[in-house]
């Protein structure tokens, strides 16, 4: 086993295969190691997320290489049969690459039993292993910008189905009208780990037969999911109080500290960009910190109070004001409790430093939680919607909550456009990858963040690209808030809460997590430069 640093809370586990891979995650899950949070298992790494005041990262290096990696993975009991058109876009081109026809093509694809050995990419994406070894083909050199929900591809030795629209770089072969991904569903994810699936040909079977397929077992016919309740029932919120949206801004999410523990169905845990903030702001109110606050950027938001409210607003430097039913106005402080009666309204400025403000209100909002938390994750779009103007939120009435909170000093230190923040960063896993001159650069360069940033990921530019040592593709392996991926182009992007639970292009170091809050509160324009606080320290067992 090769262990490669990631983070100060998180180390990946590089193996032989994916068998190796798989029966390491068995006997971490059959007999678990203290203070491990959560692993994410890939191709040929397993990533381990882990509490540091629990677990050093040399004690986890011993207990793990430990683990006896030789046996195999349990294999499910059912097998789930994937009705396929056979009509995509790249069928022709991953025949010639095969030497081949389309047809023989299909005949391999459903000729073989596959196995889902992991999931990633977005939820409800498993990595089906196990097929024919000649179906063996690259991603392709230009990802496409848009590929349909229910699209069949094939990546190095692994078959996919797209559970949504998206992004993406595999070679697509055909369509599935089965849903992989709903949040109705009970688990919502169609694919489940060590689940064995067998892909039949649409254009095979009688239109009885067809239906029947589609039809049967957990997956239900492809088809829109309906949008999960922006608020709770009628009955949190019923005759009691609720702020009424004004003005929704650029965009404003609920967001708490995140959904945990839902890796195994390829969903990462989002929350707040600034959770710091969102803590202070439930704090203010009398609210327990992981309760949802409405997030929003670069200001814009306005509400009004319908009812008699308590709020606070944390995060970004940005105006106050409140304006009252009969026309009166006045700012009001961040990071000190404000009492609205019925029909003030708060409005949110643009911030002259940061960019995310938190608003809470006493008691929290009526919102729906979705796989136990209230956070929208942009990128896998799972989570209530975005607010949007003409919204009622309802408020929860307190209950048994604490008296709200003395006014706090504000944070200092949040960047402005154009100024510079230095971000403490930690080498790993693939510095290897680059080189030594790319490695240099990362800390010496300064990197200025550009307008397609967002939750996913700050996306930076820099004079000069990283240039990598190591060329060829990098099998997907799990990723972390904070990591520094680099893509083909040399500039890198800087992952965020809403960052995808696996990737496949080399990660030369990850922001420290101490300064992530402050990595999510930096506006367009600003620059970056990255501080390297160790060297990068790979530790191979046998």
């Amino acid at each position: 086993m090769r262990f490669l640093p990631v983070n100060l809370n998180a180390l990946l586990v590089e193996l032989d295969d994916l068998d190796q891979t798989l029966a390491l995650l068995a006997s971490l899950r059959r007999t678990p190691v203290g203070g491990i949070e959560e692993l994410v298992p890939a191709a040929r790494t397993l990533l381990v997320l882990f509490r540091p005041t629990v677990q050093s990262f040399a004690a986890l290096v011993d207990a793990i290489a430990r683990r006896d990696v030789r046996g195999t993975a349990q294999r499910g009991d059912m097998l789930l049969e994937i009705p396929v058109r056979y009509d995509g876009e790249d069928l022709a081109e991953v025949a010639g690459m095969l030497g081949t026809t389309p047809e023989d093509v299909v005949r391999r694809h459903t000729g073989s039993e596959y196995t889902v050995a992991f999931t990633g990419f977005a939820p409800g994406f498993g990595y089906l292993a196990g097929g024919d070894p000649s179906l063996d083909v690259p991603r392709r050199r230009t990802p496409r910008t848009r590929i349909p929900a229910g699209a069949v591809g094939l990546a190095g030795v692994f078959s996919g189905i797209y559970p949504q629209a998206s992004p993406g770089g595999w070679q697509i072969i055909g369509t599935t009208p089965l849903a992989m991904w709903d949040i109705d569903r009970d688990p919502p994810a169609l694919l489940q780990p060590g689940a064995r699936v067998r892909f039949v040909d649409m254009a095979t079977l009688s239109g009885a037969a067809r239906e029947a397929l589609c039809a049967a077992g957990p997956g239900a016919a492809l088809a829109p999911a309906p949008a999960p309740a922006a608020v709770a029932s009628a009955e949190s919120g019923a005759g009691g109080a609720a702020l009424g949206v004004v003005s929704a801004g650029l965009q404003t999410l609920f967001q708490d500290l995140g959904r945990h523990g839902h890796a195994g169905q390829g969903v990462s845990a989002s929350g707040a960009m600034d959770r710091a903030a969102c803590r202070a702001a439930n704090r203010l109110v009398g609210n327990p910190s992981g309760a949802a606050c409405l997030e929003t950027v670069q200001g814009g938001l306005r509400l009004r109070s319908q009812g008699d409210t308590v709020v606070a607003v944390a995060g970004a430097d940005a105006p106050l004001l409140c304006t009252a039913a009969d026309g009166r106005r006045w700012p009001v402080p961040r990071y000190t409790p404000v009492a609205l009666a019925d029909g003030d309204e708060l409005s949110i400025g643009e911030p002259t430093a940061g960019a995310r403000c938190y608003l809470a209100v006493r008691g929290g909002f009526g919102v729906a939680p979705v796989l136990g938390s209230c956070s929208t994750d942009t990128l896998a779009r799972v989570g209530p919607p975005a607010v949007a103007a003409g919204d009622v939120l309802p408020v929860r009435p307190p209950q048994g909550l604490p008296v709200v909170g003395a006014a706090e000093m504000p944070p200092g230190g949040l960047p402005g456009a154009g100024c510079e923040v230095v971000l403490d960063c930690v080498p790993g896993p693939r510095t290897d990858w680059f080189t030594p001159e790319a490695v240099a650069l990362l800390a010496s360069q300064r990197w200025q963040v550009t307008p397609q940033s967002n939750r996913v990921g700050l996306r930076l530019a820099g004079e000069v690209s990283l240039a990598r040592a190591v060329p060829g593709e990098l099998p997907s392996e799990g990723t972390v808030a904070g990591a520094i991926q680099v893509p083909p182009s040399g500039q890198p992007v800087l992952f965020l809460a809403d960052h995808p639970l696996t990737g496949g292009y080399p990660v030369i170091g990850a922001v420290a997590p101490y300064h992530l809050d402050l990595a999510g509160q930096i506006p367009v324009n600003a620059w970056v430069r990255f501080r390297p606080i160790r060297a990068f320290e790979p530790v191979t067992r046998s």
